[in-house]
């Protein structure tokens, strides 16, 4: 067993107990649950844009070489500074470079689980610089020096009391903040952000290749507040963003909506096509977009994981996802959890190390029904479970257990010696790391073979 997967155990044992936590993250997802039906029935066919969107996204990641050039091409023309980066350590340096070029003191940020994933708050910390999450959940979160626990909604098991005590704490806040005080409080703390900071970052939610735009979707305003006010934005984006064309936004775009957070289309919507361009009174007056692999391409080169790329970060798998109910996101202890991140996960950051998270599946599909681009996820687990055996990452005594199972199974005379209890008490005495987290093989007094023999 690995460290990471020790340490996912221990966390997932402590979490699944926790009925507190349990009580608020199901509370909190029965209410997305509640909201998301009404905004599916904006869709006379759903599943006909479903499959749309996941037709354009195979054109988008097949083609994408040609996608990115041409993405690169048409922003360039405008002055937008277009840097691709292989690794997480590349990103960085660039952000650092243009901070040093600009001597940036303080960069506010809007929502990007890219930047969680190459840990760019604590980079800018190291270097001195002040990097503000906008977003609130996430500055709930970075307040509380945790890393998002969702995908879309970061503050997700914190209830609004523990919010409350927590900007007492951490800000000096008036005891007890109902919700909207909560935000009234916070929203005074970042317009002196905003109009000071000297670089906006933010992500983007999608990569348009035709007209070699972004596309940033969210509720509060904040990233265009990032983008706006800072003389300098940056924009850190997956290459797998990536959608051929405008026009596949308005169906990307209720999609989204619907199925990250249950509405008909998201509060704000912004395309941004490069910096402030002549004649234009305002927006940055630089603009960069770092295009980021990190492990992208060892998807890309995979034929049948390929498939993964297509994610647009809803959050819909995690909410219907069993496991994650019971164990929440920060178990994981990696930048995307659920059943995307149970996928994408080893070939962003290694099999061997995070085999175990594929294992953490019911594998009851629901993540696949409730796709919004039809992703088959269950499928991708077990092919990444696959994969882990193929290249040999099992230890010696799996392997060697497995082989004495199907010994077993292929040979009549074995499974139908003795009764079920011994069986039972033969079998989980040998596979106590199975039993370990799960309940006990329990065989049948007598085996089908030997029922149809007494039927007979």
């Amino acid at each position: 067993m690995t460290k990471e997967s020790s340490l996912f155990m221990a966390n997932s044992e402590a979490k699944a107990s926790d009925l507190q936590h349990r009580n608020t993250i199901n509370f909190n997802i029965a209410k997305y649950n509640s909201a998301v039906p009404a905004g599916k029935a904006q869709f006379s066919e759903l599943p006909v844009a479903r499959q749309l969107a996941k037709n354009a996204k195979w054109n988008a990641i097949e083609n994408l070489d040609k996608n990115l050039l041409n993405f690169e091409k048409q922003i360039t023309a405008r002055g937008a500074k277009v840097i691709w980066a292989e690794n997480a350590e590349e990103a960085l340096a660039a952000v650092k470079e243009i901070c040093i070029e600009k001597n940036a003191k303080t960069i506010v940020k809007s929502k990007s689980m890219v930047t969680e994933e190459i840990h760019l708050n604590h980079f800018l910390e190291a270097q001195g610089i002040e990097s503000v999450e906008t977003d609130l959940g996430e500055y709930i979160q970075q307040i509380a020096g945790e890393p998002p626990y969702h995908i879309v909604t970061p503050a997700m098991h914190k209830s609004a009391a523990e919010i409350a005590d927590l900007y007492t704490e951490k800000l000096g806040a008036e005891p007890n903040l109902a919700p909207e005080q909560v935000t009234l409080f916070t929203r005074k703390k970042l317009r002196e952000k905003f109009t000071s900071a000297e670089i906006g970052i933010t992500g983007a939610n999608f990569i348009i290749s035709d007209i070699g735009g972004i596309s940033l979707t969210e509720n509060e305003g904040n990233a265009r507040l990032s983008t706006a006010f800072p003389k300098t934005h940056i924009a850190i984006v997956g290459i797998e963003k990536v959608i051929p064309s405008l026009q596949d936004l308005s169906l990307f775009l209720p999609l989204l909506a619907t199925f990250g957070t249950g509405q008909t289309i998201t509060s704000y919507n912004t395309i941004i096509t490069g910096p402030k361009q002549k004649g234009e009174t305002d927006g940055p007056e630089e603009m960069y977009v770092i295009l980021l692999d990190n492990g992208r391409t060892n998807m890309l080169k995979n034929v049948k994981m390929r498939e993964a790329m297509y994610c647009i970060r809803c959050g819909a798998c995690l909410n219907a996802c069993p496991v994650y109910k019971n164990i929440g996101g920060h178990s994981y202890e990696t930048t995307y959890s659920g059943p995307i991140g149970s996928v994408i996960t080893p070939h962003l950051r290694g099999i061997k190390e995070y085999k175990h998270l594929s294992y953490a599946s019911s594998l009851c599909g629901n993540c696949t029904e409730v796709c919004p681009v039809r992703i088959n996820l269950h499928e991708l687990l077990l092919e990444n479970r696959y994969e882990s055996v193929e290249e040999g990452d099992a230890s010696m005594a799996e392997r060697m257990a497995w082989k004495g199972w199907k010994f077993a199974s292929l040979h009549r005379k074995m499974m139908n010696m003795g009764n079920g209890k011994l069986k039972n008490s033969f079998v989980n005495s040998i596979f106590k790391d199975w039993t370990k987290y799960r309940g006990n093989l329990d065989f049948s007094p007598k085996t089908f073979n030997e029922m149809w023999r007494e039927r007979k």
